[in-house]
């Protein structure tokens, strides 16, 4: 007799589309269950709070090209978190990482322009942004591998080192003559990135002014970048295969440590280009905390995306609507603060993080009630 198609595994987990479609919508629709039961307690109506929401983050070209402009720095960080926990590797040092990265694109900015045509300076200010993020992911990688120092606390501790350094080189090597705010001076407008509104009319096509820029596109093939790499080559494999076992990775020949050396590089280069998309797209100059928590958000976006370079674009399109929608619910609602907007995107993340796999446990027993008997 021909079996009847069943939706579950074998091992009698749910299919992979419940893992990383459903599980991740009924996460969303947690938080903002909680956040609307907030809004009412406050005397707002949630529905309202809500449309105001998608329409400050999609409701006009302006809005939609800030929403993929924040969307572009999640990306970065999420594909950095997600390179390496691949290899079961867990990078909280992203923020640090890409504070570095922007430092190497804005020393390269700083040193070559008006020496250099653009065209030589953006590819190298690229290349050092992700240069410099590996440089910076390399040490705690290299005390994991070498002398067995947890990389949660190691990668932690270097985003206080990036923070002091950065304070101690704006204030006392790079800060502009003349001048009180720690900062650098301006890059020459030829090395600028060029923004998407000005590429855009290049070719005909009028749109709203934004800090949207080619970081965006950069972004897209970094996600390319690590699908291939990931899944469709031998670095990759050895990636996967320690962070599946390490001992049998070990067993099999497979060098881990290297393995781990040259998985946090990556992921290093990949937050370093955060750097790209503040220092070299939007900010024109080198300053204090241009980062503003992309990297910690990025952890959030891995797990939400389930480490995988399309669910990482899905999730940081959401991210980026959070933080420009949210702007907006604090410009429209006088009892929604920038406080009660910080507290949404919290819950969000909350729930697509630390409890990102709260439903697993129902969706296991619901699916298994329709696998197969033994023998059927």
């Amino acid at each position: 007799m021909r079996r009847k198609f069943h939706p579950v595994t074998q091992s009698g987990q749910p299919p992979r589309w419940v893992d990383v479609g459903l599980i991740p919508l009924l996460n969303i629709a947690a938080a903002f269950l909680v956040s609307g039961l907030i809004i009412l307690i406050i005397g707002e109506d949630p529905l309202e709070a809500l449309q105001v929401l998608v329409a400050g983050a999609f409701g006009r070209e302006e809005a939609i090209g800030y929403t993929l402009y924040y969307a572009t720095n999640f990306t970065f960080t999420g594909l950095a978190v997600a390179v390496a926990f691949h290899a079961g590797l867990f990078n909280i040092g992203g923020e640090g990482q890409a504070y570095i990265g922007g430092l190497g694109a804005g020393l390269v900015a700083l040193g070559l322009d008006g020496h250099l045509p653009a065209g030589l300076v953006l590819p190298a200010a690229i290349l050092a942004a992700a240069a410099f993020g590996a440089g910076w992911a390399y040490i705690p990688a290299w005390l994991q591998a070498h002398r067995g120092s947890h990389i949660v606390i190691t990668t932690i501790m270097f985003n206080f080192i990036a923070s002091a350094l950065m304070v101690y080189l704006l204030v006392n090597v790079l800060i502009k003559p003349g001048q009180m705010s720690p900062e650098s001076r301006e890059f020459e407008p030829g090395v600028w990135l060029p923004f998407m509104h000005e590429v855009l009319a290049w070719i005909g096509i009028e749109v709203s002014r934004s800090p949207l820029n080619l970081s965006f596109v950069l972004a897209l093939l970094a996600c390319v970048f690590v699908w291939f790499f990931i899944w469709r080559s031998r670095p990759g494999y050895a990636i996967r295969t320690v962070g599946f076992n390490d001992t049998a990775a070990r067993y099999a020949g497979i060098d881990t440590r290297r393995v781990i050396v040259m998985t946090m590089a990556v992921s290093g280069a990949l937050a370093g280009l955060v750097g790209v998309n503040e220092i070299m797209g939007v900010q024109h100059r080198l300053l204090l905390d241009f980062t503003a928590g992309y990297g910690f958000t990025g952890i959030a976006v891995s797990l939400m995306g389930r480490n995988h370079p399309v669910g990482i674009v899905l999730a940081s399109l959401l991210f980026g609507a959070l933080y420009q929608g949210g702007a907006e619910l604090d410009f429209e609602f006088h009892s929604i603060t920038r406080d009660m907007v910080l507290v949404i995107q919290g819950l969000v993340i909350l729930f697509s993080g630390a409890l990102a796999y709260m439903f697993n446990p129902v969706m296991a027993r619901l699916f298994s009630q329709t696998a197969p008997a033994p023998g059927e």
